[in-house]
């Protein structure tokens, strides 16, 4: 499946909305935003009434909702949010303490771009919320990038190593797999990271990828994340992805931003659980 790489943030003072019930937790947010976005504009709602509002006090870069408010749930925000917005596309991220379930059985709307735990913390939050908005120039760490489109592969794999990341690219499932296993069989990792598109040129898709470097090879999501590129909106096939061990998913096509904020959140958790367990 074709797919394009499109480009949305841009701008150096972007404004974010912020909804949250607990007035705590909004204040500290903007706290940690005016520290590490310095010129952004913080638009705090403790409802979603509030934040239907400020939709039309100016253009809004980033939306970042609880699931849960006093007078509607976070995904009626993201819809409503989709629905009246003059703007063509605004990332919208759910924060929520249930939100790893919810994720597994692909509960969240397609109105939702992305999803954050907030068990991870305000700080995490803050960072999460950077790399949509500028994301850091230069990054590190290695991808096995599985793509048969050639237009697609080329255009993505410009993109990461433009970012700084080391791509190692493959047309076939067959292929990855055997470059993964014979790094392994050397006591090597091949990669931090396994990008993928669902269904491939070959015998085998990117289901059956997770299902291999999961259950077979034995690299659990922590020691090899695997993010899933797909056009498909069936639900069930999205939930038996998430099932057979994808960390994420990215639709397709592929806003830029949201990819390498993906990328590089899943490099971040990774390398911690490597370094507490290295402690």
């Amino acid at each position: 499946m074709e797919a394009t790489v499109t480009r949305h943030i841009s701008s150096e003072t972007p404004r974010i909305l912020v909804v949250d019930g607990s007035k705590l937790v909004r204040k500290m947010i903007e706290g940690l935003l005016a520290k590490d976005l310095p010129g952004a504009t913080v638009i705090s709602c403790g409802t979603g009434t509030e934040a239907k509002s400020a939709l039309n006090s100016g253009v809004i870069d980033l939306v970042t909702t609880s699931l849960r408010l006093d007078d509607m749930d976070g995904q009626e925000l993201a819809t409503y949010v989709r629905q009246n917005s003059p703007q063509a596309y605004i990332p919208i991220i759910v924060v929520s303490g249930d939100v790893n379930a919810r994720v597994q059985n692909r509960e969240l709307s397609v109105d939702i771009t992305d999803y954050f735990d907030k068990s991870l913390g305000p700080e995490a939050l803050s960072a999460f919320i950077r790399g949509y908005i500028r994301p850091e120039s230069q990054q590190t760490g290695t991808i096995l990038y599985v793509e048969d489109s050639r237009v697609v592969a080329m255009a993505t794999r410009k993109l990461l190593e433009k970012t700084g990341y080391k791509v190692i690219h493959v047309v076939s499932v067959e292929e990855g797999l055997e470059k993964v296993e014979a790094a392994k069989a050397e006591g090597l990792q091949l990669s931090d990271l396994i990008l993928t598109d669902v269904y491939l040129k070959g015998g085998l898709t990117g289901k059956e990828l997770l299902e291999e470097v999961r259950a077979r090879i034995g690299y659990n999501k922590g020691e090899m994340p695997i993010i899933v590129m797909t056009g498909d909106d069936n639900v069930a096939n999205q939930v038996a992805l998430m099932h057979a061990g994808a960390n994420d998913m990215v639709s397709k096509p592929t806003e830029e931003k949201i990819l390498l904020a993906k990328i590089a959140f899943q490099l971040k958790v990774s390398s911690s659980i490597r370094a507490k367990r290295a402690a």
